[in-house]
């Protein structure tokens, strides 16, 4: 007895979970963390203007950091802040390019490249879209002086762009799932550290900094998603200029 063919909806959705070819599971990955990221800046966006019960929060917790602020980890703060400033960030990225360059990872470096330039112009459109004000204090941590817009934080944004590719680079080259897991934990932690350092410094709202990694986890996965699917049709027409 045979079995029934398979039919057209089978066949799509085998073909979108394949780990092979062009269109399979790494544009489906690719397209589903687009779409959740941008639903969840879409949630907070949202709540932020439409002045939610998260507006309330933000303006909580902002408050009970500049209560709580000790000069140890004021000066802490300010390094990590500091480190990942446009200057600071220019400078990390080029070293994570002469990385890439050296061990010959071609499509990484193409995709650092447009990535981290990509989210720079992308969170500053934001800024002037949403106009934000920032956090205000009778008694600042510290004189930031800042002249742009809160929302999104473009500390945060560029910082989950360098580390979630970074992260994503090292994952890939490493075979056991130990390891993965911890160096998935660092990049996030990472990420979270730089974010915190703009709450605890008064520079950005929580909602601010929350909007900021899901604007790059999407920006990632599209810089990510035709890096991958460039790599594969070269691939293929390599192979096939191979059996020609």
């Amino acid at each position: 007895m045979t079995s029934p063919a398979p039919s057209k909806f089978s066949k799509f959705l085998a073909a979108r979970l394949s780990p092979d070819g062009e269109f399979g599971l790494y544009l489906t990955a690719g397209v589903a963390l687009l779409l959740a990221a941008a639903w969840i800046f879409g949630a907070i966006a949202e709540a932020v203007m439409g002045a939610a019960q998260i507006t309330v929060i933000d303006v909580q917790i902002s408050q009970w950091f500049n209560a709580h602020a000790v000069a140890w980890l004021t000066g802490v703060m300010v390094v990590v802040t500091h480190a990942h400033s446009v200057a600071g960030i220019v400078a990390l990225t080029a070293l994570l390019a002469l990385y890439f360059y050296r061990k010959q990872a071609r499509f990484w470096l193409l995709t650092l490249l447009v990535a981290m330039p990509g989210v720079m112009v992308l969170n500053v459109l934001l800024k002037y879209l949403f106009v934000r004000a920032r956090p205000s204090f009778e008694t600042p941590i510290l004189d930031l002086q800042l002249s742009s817009y809160s929302f999104p934080s473009g500390h945060t944004a560029t910082a989950t762009v360098l580390y979630g590719l970074l992260g994503a680079y090292l994952v890939c080259r490493t075979p056991k799932w130990g390891a993965r897991a911890a160096i998935a934990l660092g990049a996030a932690l990472m990420v979270a550290l730089v974010a915190l350092s703009r709450i605890y410094l008064g520079a950005h709202y929580p909602s601010d900094v929350l909007a900021a990694m899901a604007e790059s986890c999407g920006w990632l996965a599209v810089c990510m998603t035709a890096s991958s699917h460039l790599r594969r049709r070269l691939d293929a027409a390599n192979h096939q200029g191979g059996l020609s």
